[in-house]
């Protein structure tokens, strides 16, 4: 039912209630009847949970497939060598996960909130969860709302719905009846669970609870989103796949081959693993795994908390972020930005609730002393007030005038007398103070109801009767600020007039006009998302004037519609890329709008703070939760939490993302180059009746150590000059695309076939020589693949210090495995002189095939 089309007493009827409330008795029943005042959160992933999704990635698959080989072949060391790879994956994974969920767990606030309820006549303050429909809430101010609720009595009584609605300014509440579908923000005779009450007080009868509220709803459509794979997951899915195809074929082809060609069927069982071996890149998950972990550690020292690893390379792929306006663009703290005072227009530098801003005429700075009573009049003239830990205490209106007048060193010097309250009838307050033996009565208000009452004007320090042309010059002005999304007061003062009379013949002072302003830093964050092909979307439940106005200072473009214009399209994915600013939406549109996106096949990222942003958060390809301001309910359906709620955090985390990316392609071409030269090698001597020129133990050597090392070092190269000058890759696009695909083709053939005529120079010095030499060559090669790699980005060797210790790692390893009691091991002999320099040799003449292959390719492309 929507309550708020119905009168107050008509609900107290259908509720079964009175304005005394419901009995004990009563109450008990409805728990058992309506359940508990309790919003089902999701629950945080376990541990086990954590563990096991270690374990989904094909890639992962292949690996436990080529372990249960090994055991069935009794090739035990391979066997406890693929198996610690894989523990280690699991364990790299699991550990960065479990300790972002309980980063997320020590976000979540401690506090059990309790509710004052009327049962049989009396106030009581009882636990919220018990709280039950036709129940009587007493609304104080400070208090925050229990559940949903139609107000049945106010006084002056104003709430903070920003957190479930996303309007910055309190809503001003009355009795009225409203019309069905009138918008969430716009029903001013209810009040909602997770709302604050900033003013005034009143009694409410409970009509929703727990789930059935409007928070509770919310929770709902958090539940029906289904969980996404990101962009990364998708493309390694594919890749496992492709490879297990490969595999499969390329071991069949050359078992069949070898059993035609008269071999026993042992000896090409055991040459079909060696070929799976060498295709599987058994260190790829793990580095991939560590690559993902180094960035999630990066971006924790830039304020970004990245609760699942795939998480990381997503953002590096967003094309749109969708922000939320108040407290991601905005401070969601109103800050008085301009004044009128002594017929002259000021403007105040700053932003928030800090006390650090100027005050300019024309851009110029002015002396803040003419300003003095304008300034004195907002600070007393006001019932907000600071608590220690900076927090307001009461109507954000009114703390923006503290902080005007802190600015300009304006400090309250008198308490108040008297006052007259704020009525909605009369739109002003008036405060009495006494000031050098003399009462002042000082007045703010609505403009035009404040000019009315004004019979002359202060200038200057001067007192002059006010002119029709005065009041008009005042009117524009007011007009003015309220074009530019400005909420505007006026202020005036009397002089030693009692209550009847201290609000007639006023005279007038000025006027301040406030907006919850962008964030100084979000405007360069935005200039820089342009700048990387980033389409920024404002959606807010604010004002359509209002969104418009901070869009203009933000430089967000685009068409500005409001949730009821969405309503009217049909097919918005069609118009979705026109559209820049989303005013007066609920939770169900923000919905539509991410789905609409991702049909017009972007990758969306959804920043938010509110209860009311934690569906879309869920459904976008990444949402992003605020950790200051943000609501338990946002955090827990984001897949990144900004630690200091800066739109900045998302642009930096945006470079990382692509960073990680280049990187991730560079080592999985890397690897891949390497596996192919092996297959390559493999295959080719089964071809020619040759012995197999690499045993089970080698290849898993070269995939782990000498790959490995190098592998997990690329992980840390530094971002290329220009990554966030470069539009967004396709969502589309595969993490080899085909020029890389024929890349890593041409050069793994071309090291396959560089191995196999070593192999074939030295048949006449035995086997192990022979082997020694191709698992020797492999190495060499693989560091020239690695310079060809780093050589596109433009890198040095070395710009990446950790590559260099890897690289001599891998050679060190390498030469302990020949000239050590190891080579009994892995099935190797020491090399002479003469071989090693067969083998730069060799190194040179794959270089330089390489590089005059590609200088006829890019001719023939181009």
């Amino acid at each position: 039912m929507e309550y708020y089309t119905q009168s107050a007493d008509k609900i107290l009827t259908l509720l079964k209630t009175s304005s005394k409330g419901i009995s004990k008795d009563e109450a008990e029943q409805r728990v058992h009847k309506y359940g508990l005042n309790e919003v089902q959160a999701e629950k945080l992933t376990s541990p086990f949970k954590i563990l096991l999704e270690q374990f989904t990635s094909p890639l992962v698959w292949i690996l436990i497939v080529a372990f249960i080989i090994s055991l069935f072949l009794h090739e035990t060391v391979d066997a406890v060598v693929i198996l610690l790879i894989i523990l280690l994956n699991a364990i790299l994974g699991f550990v960065q996960e479990y300790r972002a969920e309980q980063s997320i767990e020590a976000l979540k606030k401690m506090a059990s909130p309790k509710a004052i309820v009327l049962r049989d006549g009396q106030q009581m303050k009882i636990d919220s969860k018990y709280v039950v429909p036709g129940d009587i809430l007493v609304l104080e101010t400070g208090e925050k709302v229990p559940a949903d609720a139609r107000l049945i009595e106010i006084h002056q009584l104003q709430t903070q719905e920003a957190t479930l609605t996303g309007e910055s300014l309190p809503n001003v509440k009355d009795l009225n009846t409203l019309p069905t579908k009138t918008p969430l923000a716009d029903r001013k005779n209810m009040v909602y669970a997770t709302t604050i009450i900033t003013e005034g007080r009143g009694f409410a009868v409970v009509t929703s609870t727990g789930m059935n509220s409007e928070v509770g709803k919310i929770a709902t459509l958090i539940k029906q989103a289904h969980p996404k794979l990101t962009p990364l997951q998708k493309k390694l899915r594919d890749l496992g796949k492709y490879l297990t195809i490969a595999v499969v074929i390329v071991a069949i082809v050359v078992f069949l081959a070898g059993l035609l060609s008269g071999k026993t069927i042992s000896v090409m069982i055991l040459t079909a693993i060696a070929l799976a071996v060498a295709a599987i890149p058994e260190g790829l998950p793990a580095v991939i795994t560590i690559s993902l972990a180094l960035g999630v550690q990066r971006m924790v020292k830039r304020n970004a908390l990245v609760r699942k690893l795939p998480s990381v390379e997503t953002l590096g792929s967003v094309t749109v972020i969708c922000t939320d306006k108040t407290g991601t663009l905005t401070h969601n703290e109103m800050t008085v930005t301009k004044l009128y005072a002594n017929e002259t227009e000021y403007t105040i530098t700053g932003s928030g609730y800090s006390r650090e801003g100027i005050f300019l005429i024309n851009k110029k700075q002015a002396k803040t002393e003419p300003l003095q009573k304008l300034l004195e009049i907002g600070i007393l003239c006001n019932d907000a007030q600071f608590s220690p830990d900076k927090s307001v205490i009461g109507d954000p209106t009114e703390a923006a005038l503290i902080v005007s007048a802190e600015k300009a060193g304006v400090k309250p010097t008198t308490k108040r007398a008297n006052e007259i309250p704020f009525t909605s009838e009369r739109k002003m307050m008036t405060t009495f103070h006494s000031i050098n033996k003399e009462i002042y009565s000082y007045t703010k208000g609505a403009p035009d109801i404040i000019l009315e009452q004004c019979s002359k004007q202060l200038v200057n320090g001067k007192v002059y009767r006010i002119t029709r042309e005065d009041r008009k010059k005042i009117l524009d002005q007011n007009e003015k600020f309220a074009k530019q999304a400005l909420r505007v007061l006026a202020f005036a003062y009397n002089k030693n007039k009692g209550k009847a009379d201290a609000e007639k013949q006023m005279v007038f002072v000025g006027l301040q006009a406030m907006i919850d302003p962008p964030r100084e830093e979000a405007k360069d964050a935005i200039k820089r998302c342009h700048e990387a092909g980033i389409n920024v979307i404002m959606i807010t439940g604010d004002h359509l004037t209002t969104a418009q106005a901070i869009a203009k200072e933000l430089n967000i473009e685009g068409e500005a519609i409001t949730g009821q214009d969405l309503d009217q399209i049909k097919n918005l994915n069609k118009r979705i890329n026109k559209i820049g600013i989303f005013a007066r939406v609920n939770p169900e549109h923000k919905l539509r709008i991410v789905g609409a996106l991702k049909k017009a096949h972007h990758v969306v990222a959804m920043t938010g703070d509110g209860v009311n942003d934690a569906p879309a958060l869920k459904k976008a390809d990444i949402g992003i939760a605020m950790g200051k301001s943000g609501t338990d309910v946002a955090r827990e359906a984001a897949d990144m939490i900004l630690t200091d709620d800066n739109f900045t955090s998302i642009v930096n985390a945006v470079e990382e993302g692509r960073g990680i990316f280049d990187n991730i392609r560079k080592f999985v071409n890397y690897l891949l180059s390497s596996n192919l030269g092996e297959i390559t090698v493999i295959l080719l001597a089964s071809l020619f009746l040759l012995p197999l020129p690499l045993t089970a133990i080698q290849i898993l050597w070269v995939n782990l150590i000498t790959d490995g090392l190098p592998a997990t070092a690329l992980s840390l190269d530094p971002h290329s000059k220009g990554i966030m000058k470069r539009k967004p890759r396709s969502p589309r696009e595969s993490i080899l695309p085909k020029q890389l695909r024929w890349d890593i083709i041409g050069f793994g053939v071309l090291m396959g076939v560089a191995c196999l005529v070593l192999f074939w120079l030295y048949q006449g010095s035995g086997i192990m020589k022979a082997q020694t030499m191709v698992f020797t060559g492999l190495v060499m090669f693989e560091l020239v693949r690695l310079g060809t790699i780093r050589g596109k980005y433009k890198l040095g060797w070395f710009s990446n210090k950790w590559l260099v210790a890897a690289v001599v790692s891998s050679i060190v390893l390498h030469l302990l495995t020949i000239y050590t009691p190891l080579n009994k091991v892995f099935n190797t002999t020491a090399l002479a002189a003469v071989d090693w320099l067969f083998l730069l040799v060799g190194a040179v003449i794959v270089y330089l095939i390489y590089k005059f292959g590609t200088l006829i390719a890019r001719k023939v492309t181009t």
